[in-house]
């Protein structure tokens, strides 16, 4: 990945797209086992993409199931929490700086996640709006509608407040970053399983090192 040009005054679209890419990158994917996990995250979100256009329950269940897992796993287990001695910043203050959701925001949104399906399993047509499944494929549908909602409502929301906080542009910008992600991740990433197998846990960031 190439390190973004010095921009001066308002940033495009095109140019703060860029530099939310690149600290995404520079700041939160250190590990190797991070990055082949947004790989096949990636490519499992590529697949639901295209499994909208056939099957929407699948696509969903496919996009929360495989790829929300795998790509949240690598944060949450597999990156640093320690000093960032190539971007000279502590995990706190990484944390706090986030454009996107942060570990402790990810808990809440993950927490709704796992509670939906246990809360149509209890409360099968939650509360009167959703059809009362007869089989397991349509209490699958019901579940996929809900991680849905939940879904386009994170992105949603903190698009609006970082719309309201930061700027209109920065949300949109966040909101393309995110739902092109997929696309970039696989460009970005591909590399790093034939890498992590050579004994790389760590990225040496030498594009960001020589940034410093």
């Amino acid at each position: 990945m190439q390190r973004p040009t010095k921009f001066d005054g308002q940033l495009t679209f095109r140019e703060e797209l860029h530099l939310q890419r690149w600290d995404d990158h520079r700041l939160y994917h250190h590990s190797r086992i991070n990055q082949s996990l947004h790989l096949v995250s990636a490519l499992s979100f590529l697949g639901a993409y295209v499994a909208l256009f056939f099957d929407p329950v699948i696509a969903v269940l496919l996009g929360w199931v495989v790829s929300m897992t795998t790509r949240q796993a690598g944060h949450f287990f597999f990156e640093p929490k320690g000093y960032d001695a190539v971007n000279r910043a502590t995990h706190e203050h990484k944390e706090s700086i986030k454009v996107g959701y942060n570990l402790q925001r990810k808990v809440v949104l993950l927490s709704a996640w796992a509670l939906a399906p246990v809360a149509l399993w209890i409360r099968p047509t939650l509360f009167g709006l959703m059809e009362r499944p007869t089989t397991t494929w349509e209490y699958l549908h019901n579940v996929s509608v809900a991680w849905l909602v939940i879904g386009a409502g994170a992105v949603l929301i903190r698009t609006g407040w970082l719309a309201h906080t930061r700027g209109l542009q920065t949300g949109l910008v966040w909101m393309s970053k995110i739902l092109t992600d997929p696309f970039h991740d696989v460009v970005l990433y591909w590399r790093s399983p034939s890498k992590l197998v050579r004994g790389e846990l760590l990225d040496p960031m030498l594009d960001v090192r020589t940034e410093s």
